[in-house]
């Protein structure tokens, strides 16, 4: 149930795929000039490789009364310990209201339950305020740093609480 204003958070699914490339090109915009092409458009996929990433990880939206997506984040197994998370992007419009919060919720919780004890994400330096955000919700930087289309990629983790309830 919703409450008027409020937002959902629930499982992606194909209908989502066009609001979920929406909202990746709204909240990667104003950071556009800053990347490469090639690094753009792997953070801003097409409705195919949406499609192809709702059938390959757990992907969550936020979205309204309306059904319209306002964020999205998804998460993958990357070994029996280790998940991963990327895609993650809220509406600017929505920025600073706790959807991202609920959003890296979902993902984790997703991942604890797969039996990971340890979560990653890759990021970049313009994206200073993300940065921040995955700071205050205990995630550091690992000091890998990959190569993204031409510029640097930089990861950081976070311990996952995989203690039983």
């Amino acid at each position: 149930m919703r409450v008027k204003g409020h937002v959902l958070i629930r499982e992606a699914v194909a209908p989502d795929a066009d609001g979920i490339v929406e909202c990746l090109r709204g909240a990667f915009e104003p950071f556009r000039a800053s990347y490469t092409a090639q690094a753009f458009s792997d953070t801003v996929p097409t409705r195919e490789e949406i499609e192809r990433r709702l059938s390959s990880m757990q992907v969550y939206v936020a979205v309204t009364e309306t059904d319209q997506v306002v964020g999205t984040i998804a998460c993958t197994l990357m070994n029996r310990d280790e998940g991963h998370i990327r895609g993650m992007a809220v509406d600017r419009t929505r920025q600073g209201s706790g959807i991202a919060t609920q959003l890296l919720g979902a993902a984790e919780a997703t991942l604890i339950a797969r039996g990971c004890s340890r979560v990653t994400l890759d990021t970049t330096a313009p994206l200073e305020r993300a940065v921040r955000f995955y700071e205050r919700n205990g995630f550091q930087a690992t000091g890998r740093v990959t190569d993204f289309f031409g510029m640097p990629l930089y990861e950081y983790a976070k311990p996952l609480n995989c203690s039983p309830l």
